[in-house]
């Protein structure tokens, strides 16, 4: 999503078919925040803690632009869940 500066698609590192654990692990390593819409990742990150913070996007099928649209109407709190350490899933619908 070029929209959000510092964002990448896990293609962007090899990663697209990579299995939920490599992706979890990859983005622990690396700083990032996980934004998915598959439930796997919303509860990996509350059983098992962050890093990586997870962005849950419970939206249904949409297009790039549509989770573009979402993220930028969002990110006031976005930003807030990133800046608490204490949270580790923020769900977007």
């Amino acid at each position: 999503m070029q929209e959000f500066p510092g964002s990448a698609h896990v293609g962007s590192f090899g990663l697209a078919t990579a299995p939920d654990p490599a992706v979890w692990t990859f983005a622990a390593a690396g700083g990032f925040t996980v934004v998915s819409k598959d439930t796997d990742f919303a509860q990996r990150a509350l059983l098992l803690g962050h890093p990586p913070k997870v962005i849950w996007l419970r939206i249904g099928n949409c297009a790039t632009p549509g989770v573009v649209t979402l993220l930028k109407l969002q990110l006031a709190a976005i930003l807030s869940f990133l800046a608490d350490p204490a949270l580790s899933v923020l769900a977007l619908a």
